[in-house]
């Protein structure tokens, strides 16, 4: 929509940018004289905007962004190739304006929201009680997340406070709903007997993989947030890619209440830091993409404004995330010396039992470990050893204590259970 007096320049501007366009009388009556249409390639939307902002077209008048599905004519292919070279705007890159807008259109009603990330977060519960990746993954295809936290990044880079603190709080809003519902959902399946009495839920592999994180955590939400966001920019579906950042969120979130649920500490504390690093490492890899793309506040005196609150904000979610890999590279360490002492011993007990010649072999090697700080101890080390019938279990007890204590360098109990076992 041209206002009055801006028509020649409008015009002019458009011109010098060598768009084609239709300029058509706006007879309404108000303060608009007439209107402008045109097509543009992707990536010349943000520049000839900001030509049209010099010429007097400024959120104060109408500007409306569609998609068009083909645009026929030699000299639209022709600016497509300008623009496709601009180092700066070029690619598939979509408008800063046209960036809010889906940024804002992503993040639902809180009605909606809430209700969403509860059912997201009921599934997940049932699917890691029932062990079943297929119903873990179902419950991400549902999970609401990916709006919050794009938003979140978006209104910091274009200076919008009020996007960027609806987005935080919506993030805030829904780990602690996913939490609270898997929570309860998991406090009546326990009560109401629908699993078997004294369950263990660490018994299942898609509840006790939240259990110990490690540092690869990271990658994944990182990957997250570089996906949501790029998705964003670039028009991909943020549904699909919604479904990779609710797998660093929901499933974590419900082990949460699982082991709130189930009274098991140490799966609360495990599932709580993945829930806390990937939300961190999301919201910050979001912020670097978009400010590395290039993305600024619509004015150039907000600039500064914006720079210093992504500083102060990715600088905020670099300590924190430092602070909570401090326990991920821990928990990745004891992680690394448990599987290596185990390889060590078990290489050393069946050098040992080679070496007795009594053909005695090894059937099964446990090692119970214990401490609060990683790396954890070798408390001790349980050897079941197959041997003839006749062998004295004294004899293989004391050889393997010694060279299991000369492995690993320390002082630990080793008990040896000795099985008869005769050849035919």
């Amino acid at each position: 929509m041209i206002p009055a007096g801006k028509r020649a320049a409008v015009v002019r501007a458009l011109d010098e940018e060598g768009v084609d366009y239709v300029v058509s009388d706006e007879t309404s009556g108000r303060e608009y004289t007439a209107v402008a249409t045109f097509p543009l390639p992707t990536a010349a939307v943000e520049p000839v905007l900001e030509r049209l902002r010099e010429a007097g077209i400024d959120e104060r008048t109408y500007t409306v962004i569609v998609d068009a599905e083909t645009v026929i004519s030699r000299r639209f292919e022709a600016l497509e190739e300008e623009y496709a070279q601009d180092t700066q705007h070029g690619g598939d890159r979509i408008s800063r304006e046209e960036l809010h807008a889906k940024a804002d259109d992503l993040v639902s009603g809180v009605g909606t929201y809430v209700l969403m990330t509860v059912i997201s977060a009921v599934i997940a519960t049932a699917g890691l009680l029932l062990d079943s990746p297929a119903t873990v993954v179902g419950s991400m295809v549902i999970a609401p997340l990916i709006g919050p936290a794009m938003s979140a990044a978006v209104g910091t880079v274009v200076d919008d406070d009020d996007m960027f603190r609806r987005g935080a709080w919506m993030q805030v809003l829904g780990v602690a709903v996913a939490i609270a519902a898997a929570t309860l959902f998991a406090f009546a399946i326990r009560n109401l007997a629908l699993v078997p009495p004294g369950i263990d839920p660490l018994e299942f592999a898609e509840v006790s993989e939240r259990l110990a994180p490690n540092v690869l955590v990271l990658v994944v939400a990182i990957g997250a947030g570089v996906a949501g966001i790029v998705s964003l920019m670039t028009g991909v579906s943020e549904a699909i890619v919604g479904v990779m950042i609710a797998v660093a969120l929901i499933p974590p979130a419900a082990a949460v209440g699982i082991g709130i649920a189930f009274v098991i500490p140490q799966l609360v504390i495990g599932a709580s830091v993945i829930v806390a690093v990937n939300t961190l490492s999301i919201n910050l890899s979001a912020l670097v993409v978009l400010w590395y793309e290039g993305y600024r506040p619509q004015r150039w005196f907000r600039e500064d404004d914006a720079r210093s609150a992504l500083l102060k904000r990715a600088a905020i979610l670099v300590v924190a995330i430092a602070v909570l890999s401090v326990f991920l590279g821990g928990v990745t360490y004891d992680s690394y010396v448990a599987s290596t002492t185990e390889a060590d011993i078990q290489t050393a007990v069946g050098d040992e039992l080679d070496t007795m010649g009594s053909g005695a072999e090894l059937i099964e090697l446990e090692i119970e470990r214990s401490g609060t700080v990683p790396p954890l101890d070798t408390e001790r080390v349980v050897v079941t050893v197959g041997a003839p019938p006749g062998t004295t279990a004294e004899e293989v007890a004391r050889s393997l204590d010694n060279r299991i204590e000369a492995t690993i360098g320390e002082d630990v109990q080793v008990e040896v259970r000795l099985v008869a076992v005769s050849r035919v």
